[in-house]
């Protein structure tokens, strides 16, 4: 009799302790926990509908889409970079489901989605980062996503210096830059941090007619051609540019940062930075040499603002 309740007893202790085990979130013998909620990245509520169109404005360029069922159907709104509509793809569905965004400035956002014949908002506009959230919490689009182009930088940061530069719009660069047909093209500085290369440019019309610009192009190409020789050229594209500009108004002026992964000029080359007027002649143009790109000042001389 004792040895069946000594056997009774053993199985209650490891059945209890099998349960609190569990109910303190390990699993699989303490090789798997429950995810906590303050690991969790809390989702936003949106309903659509199948008569209307629901537009979602990011704060930055949409890079990724990822729909949780056949019910919805997503994308980005014609040439808004960072539009996307989505609508229902069947008519009344009854299970919720969800759709996730990830924006170039690493900030990922969750929504879940029902359905609703009239849905309360058709228009959503999604906060900047920097203002989102509580003060003592998490924003609720965190800002640890890593994107291909930028390697090991942090987005955040990416983005971050950018606006930062943007907002100081110092120049201490006075000696790089065009002026021609009444256009003013400048390169005001250099800025580096980890592996990449912040290029800060203004461009000013100084003249009554607005100036439409086609494309700016970064290239490498050699100091001295000799004749009857093929011109040995490098294009160089930024990974990101903070507030480019298609159009300057007459007597206007644009700032414009573009970033790119590090790269270095050789000493028998210059960088090559054109820029074109669309449908017309007022082309820019100025160089930069290797000495001017070692001499890029550091983040650290920066006052980071958050605009």
């Amino acid at each position: 009799m004792k040895q069946i309740i000594t056997v009774f007893t053993f199985l209650f202790a490891l059945t209890y302790s099998s349960q609190a085990q569990n109910n303190s979130g390990e699993h699989f013998d303490g090789l798997t926990r429950i995810i906590s909620y303050d690991r969790m990245i809390p989702p936003y509520l949106l309903e659509v509908s199948f008569d209307k169109t629901v537009h979602v404005i990011f704060p930055s360029a949409v890079k990724y889409i990822d729909l949780g069922s056949a019910n919805l159907i997503a994308g980005k709104a014609g040439e808004a970079e960072n539009v996307i509509r989505v609508k229902a793809a069947v008519r009344d569905f009854e299970s919720e489901t969800n759709f996730s965004v990830i924006c170039d400035d690493g900030s990922f956002y969750s929504f879940n989605v029902k359905y609703a014949a009239e849905p309360e908002k058709l228009n959503v506009e999604m906060k900047d980062f920097i203002h989102d959230g509580d003060a003592v919490n998490r924003p609720n689009n965190a800002q640890e996503v890593y994107l291909r182009e930028l390697g090991a930088e942090s987005p955040f940061m990416v983005s971050l210096i950018m606006k930062s530069i943007h907002a100081n719009d110092k120049r201490y660069i006075k000696h790089i830059g065009s002026k021609r047909f009444g256009i003013q093209y400048l390169l005001k500085g250099i800025y580096t941090h980890q592996n990449m290369i912040y290029f800060h440019t203004q461009t000013k019309n100084l003249s009554h007619v607005p100036y439409d610009i086609d494309f700016i192009r970064f290239k490498i190409v050699d100091k001295k051609i000799a004749k009857r020789t093929a011109i040995q050229e490098t294009v160089i594209v930024p990974v990101r540019a903070f507030n480019y500009v298609t159009a300057v108004a007459g007597h206007r002026r644009e700032v414009t940062v573009f970033v790119f992964d590090k790269f270095t000029i050789p000493d028998d080359k210059n960088l090559v930075v054109e820029m074109f007027e669309k449908n017309g002649g007022r082309h820019q143009y100025f160089s930069v040499e290797n000495e001017d790109l070692v001499r890029a000042r550091t983040v650290d001389h920066l006052k980071m603002k958050q605009p």
